[in-house]
């Protein structure tokens, strides 16, 4: 229960260096460039067993949705840290885990509206107990979104697990994939 509220607190201390309403930069005052918004889609996530795979290892269809900020630190890089659920593992139910997770993006421009962006990834898995499986999960994120105008953007992402899903005690090995597609807009 302590890592439920860890999550919100390690998102609003992501804030803390760029709260001040301006930067000083050269003896001139900028205020810096601060969206927040939110996204949301589809999932496709599977597992990624070493050794025998215990379970039929279908790829599972889920959702994502969660609150965003993108902090500009110059025209062309931001920081975007997020908050968002997203329901991911295998399609049998004993694979299924949904996370609370949050991402913190390092966003570089590509082109006009064109962005990449990448960064670790922290989760905590809210839906079951007693399953064998880890309650944090650690992974690395790459994905790239498309501004179609000042306020909507479309995205897809590909998450990896950095970390074994089960307990070392279970026997298996496996770590999350997950390729998010979605849509979000910005305030």
């Amino acid at each position: 229960m302590k890592h439920l509220f860890i999550l919100p607190v390690l998102f609003l201390l992501t804030f803390k260096g760029f709260s001040q309403d301006t930067i000083q930069n050269n003896q001139h005052y900028v205020k810096p460039d601060i969206k927040f918004g939110v996204r949301g889609g589809f999932n496709i996530s599977n597992l990624d067993f070493e050794g025998d795979v215990p379970y039929q290892n279908d790829h599972r269809l889920g959702v994502y949705i969660g609150f965003l900020a993108n902090i500009g630190l110059s025209k062309g890089i931001a920081v975007a840290p997020e908050l968002q659920f997203s329901a991911e593992g295998a399609s049998v139910e004993e694979l299924q885990f949904d996370y609370i997770q949050m991402p913190i993006l390092f966003r570089f421009r590509l082109m006009n509206k064109l962005h990449a962006g990448l960064g670790p990834q922290i989760g905590l898995k809210v839906d079951k107990v007693g399953d064998n499986a880890v309650n944090m999960a650690y992974s690395g994120v790459v994905g790239v979104d498309y501004e179609i105008n000042y306020a909507i953007f479309v995205d897809m992402r590909y998450t990896y697990g950095l970390r074994n899903v089960f307990e070392e005690n279970s026997g298996f090995n496996a770590k999350n994939r997950n390729l998010q597609i979605g849509v979000g807009y910005k305030f």
